[in-house]
């Protein structure tokens, strides 16, 4: 008997599909290469960086499934494995393998062709196949086709169904899951759509089918460089309005009023996630490169790379003012994953602060309810066990999360100094960004 789903790297993208199309009642299976993902999986457990000890207040398809969640997924028949046969006794199968910025800024597409390799030496006719992954436009047909065909000897839109379906997974989002955010299918024929929609029809209120595949692929690319480009200009009002006196947070506060042609952005210390700038003109696999950038995508790249440099300098600043050095000051940082509510700790601005402040001889310490052990410069940075009691002793508080477990108002009463690069603090408690 066939399986109704594969997921195909239970990461950050592949565990809340499975976890969504599990509670819809579809028989998933999860495949991983990696055994100890798997065996993490089979007791319980969520894989590190994938769900944190807090993960368990997310709702179900917010994000990547805490314990609880896990244990009632296993409870409902998902089941995961590294063996590679099962791939060949299901009606549908998605890619969700990692693709994640290489030297060079591309996507690395390396995990993809090595699930497709996988896929295809076990791909049966009239299966429907998906991918996932952040990609660029074309890689569906011109890197993901090949590898599937040579592979099984198959013909892609003829012997089995092929589409692309950009992930829209927002960990820690309380709003929004699997079910009620739209699902935009783009198939490499019409049929491949169909028998792609057919599948997440079971589990999201609504599809929305795109042109085809490299229609679905760019859609991603707008959505991540949409909010890259936006944060970056909100950033830079950030340094602009703090260097001629202005209250930032007050001015998005009043434009955010506007009931047309604007959408609020906030600054903070830098972006992180998996969730990429995507810039197509840079090289996304051997032989395609359009041979020039998207100039705002490299603008905003630049804009929000430098933010974890301008958190430093505001940090030594302050001290400054207040008759300290950076030098020997005691820094404990609020916050140190990526967003707020999640342990995920990818490509987070917080690690790049740390080195720098350490670089100006200040001496660290962490505090985050979703984060057990940090490293910077690969040596472990000391835990508060209190973030309250260590703000009182610290020469220096800065917020990089706002996670909801902060009472704000509690560590302004305490922090000899603080510094929100966040903005949630309230009026007048803090130094802001």
């Amino acid at each position: 008997m066939r399986a109704d789903l594969a997921v195909i790297g239970l990461g950050h993208l592949g565990l809340p599909l499975a976890q969504a199309a599990t509670a819809a009642h579809l028989d998933t299976i999860g495949y991983d290469p990696d055994p100890h993902t798997v065996a993490e999986l089979t007791a319980g457990r969520p894989p590190g960086g994938c769900a944190g000890g807090g993960a368990a207040q997310q709702e179900p398809g917010a994000g990547p499934p805490s314990a609880a969640g896990l244990r009632r997924m296993l409870a409902g028949g998902f089941r995961a494995t590294t063996d590679p046969a099962v791939l060949g006794r299901v009606r549908t199968a998605v890619i969700c393998a990692p693709t994640p910025l290489a030297a060079d800024r591309s996507l690395d597409l390396t995990a993809v062709g090595d699930a497709a390799r996988t896929l295809a030496g076990h791909l049966r006719p009239h299966t429907t196949v998906l991918l996932e992954s952040t990609v660029y436009p074309g890689t569906t047909e011109e890197f993901l086709r090949p590898i599937l065909e040579a592979g099984s000897g198959l013909r892609a839109g003829r012997d089995f169904h092929l589409a692309y379906s950009p992930s829209r997974v927002d960990p820690g989002n309380r709003a929004f899951g699997y079910a009620n955010t739209p699902k935009v299918i783009g198939g490499l024929t019409p049929a491949c759509t169909e028998a792609a929609a057919a599948c997440y029809g079971r589990f999201a209120d609504k599809v929305v089918r795109a042109r085809g595949p490299r229609e679905a692929e760019a859609v991603k690319v707008l959505e991540s460089n949409y909010r890259h480009v936006n944060i970056a200009l909100v950033n830079e009002m950030a340094i602009f309005c703090h260097d001629i006196g202005v209250d930032l947070w007050d001015v998005v506060r009043c434009a955010e009023t506007k009931p047309f042609g604007f959408q609020a952005f906030r600054p903070g210390p830098g972006v992180g996630g998996p969730g990429v700038a995507v810039d197509p003109g840079h090289l996304g696999y051997p032989g395609r490169t359009l041979g020039y950038p998207l100039r705002m995508v490299e603008l905003a790249q630049e804009v929000n790379g430098r933010m974890p440099r301008y958190v430093t300098q505001r940090c030594a600043t302050l001290l400054n003012e207040h008759g300290k050095s950076a030098r020997g000051a005691r820094v404990l940082l609020l916050g140190v994953s990526y967003k707020p509510d999640v342990a995920d700790q990818t490509s987070a601005p917080a690690r790049e602060i740390g080195s720098r402040l350490q670089e100006l001889g200040a001496q660290l310490s962490f505090h985050d309810p979703y984060v057990a052990r940090w490293r910077v410069h690969g040596r472990p940075v000391p835990r508060a066990e209190s973030p309250y009691e260590a703000a009182a002793d610290a020469d220096l508080t800065v917020l990089l999360q706002q996670h909801r477990t902060y009472d704000l108002q509690g560590l302004a009463a305490k922090a000899q100094l603080l510094l929100d690069t966040r903005g949630a603090s309230p009026a007048g408690t803090a130094h802001r960004l």
